[in-house]
């Protein structure tokens, strides 16, 4: 998870990671939260299926951490153009 957290670094997304109990999480945005059991990360890609009306996650193996972090930068800025910061956040960080 600290190489996908350093992937995205050099794509200029910042991420806190948080782990314990056997799995790590990743906290880049609003809705996109990447989890990882050491074998694969998942996130939820946006999408709700129609069958089941359920969130349906994106799944990657941990062997790639560059293109798991292309894949969220994709998602990411699909979700900042959705979900700006609140202005109160927008003055924090200025």
């Amino acid at each position: 998870m600290r190489q996908l957290r350093a992937e995205l670094g050099r794509l200029g997304i910042t991420a806190d990671l948080h782990h314990g109990y056997g799995m790590a999480l990743l906290s880049v945005w609003v809705d996109l939260v990447v989890w990882s059991d050491g074998l694969r990360f998942l996130w939820w890609g946006g999408q709700i299926s129609q069958t089941t009306g359920r969130r349906t996650y994106i799944v990657h193996s941990t062997g790639n951490p560059a293109a798991t972090a292309r894949r969220i930068a994709q998602r990411y800025t699909d979700l900042r153009r959705t979900h700006p910061m609140s202005r109160l956040i927008e003055e924090l960080h200025s």
